[in-house]
């Protein structure tokens, strides 16, 4: 069975990726988020094992260089643990790492831009549309920003 790696940071982000939740039983599922206070005790039937990230907000300017330094070196043991076929993320920043990871040793890629986001780029989608395997988009409007994009309608 392919295992697959759902990565995305809290919030907005997550709750998309929680509209996958029919994928999760057919393949080896791995979660990946930020630990929070809502996320904390996550459990997801079909996912084998959820793993967290440190919650980074680019609103702490300060810390949040550290934090995403940290949050690389994590997700490369979390790569190498898991091993994942395909990386599958709605963003944001915690996914950036990962996806640069995998792509470096040979997962695909599969972004989904954020349902938010109907007339402008999300930093984290302007990183991995270069490389991206599959980038899909919810809005026909950002086809436009991102030409060799998918469409594939909503999520939700």
């Amino acid at each position: 069975m392919e295992k697959v790696l759902f990565i995305s940071s809290t919030g907005g982000h997550l709750s998309e990726l929680m509209q996958l939740k029919k994928m999760f039983p057919k393949y080896d599922s791995y979660l990946i988020t930020e630990s929070t206070k809502s996320t904390k005790n996550l459990k997801v039937s079909g996912i084998k094992e959820v793993h967290y990230l440190i919650f980074g907000s680019k609103d702490h300017i300060l810390t949040y260089p550290f934090k995403l330094l940290a949050n690389c070196f994590k997700s490369l043991y979390f790569y190498f643990k898991i091993r994942p076929r395909f990386i599958i993320t709605t963003g944001a920043h915690t996914a950036g790492p990962m996806c640069c990871i995998g792509k470096l040793f040979g997962s695909k890629i599969i972004y989904i831009e954020t349902f938010a986001n109907h007339s402008t780029k999300t930093i984290t989608g302007k990183l991995i549309y270069p490389f991206a395997d599959l980038f899909i988009v919810q809005w026909k409007s950002m086809l436009k920003l991102y030409p060799k994009a998918v469409y594939k309608g909503w999520i939700y």
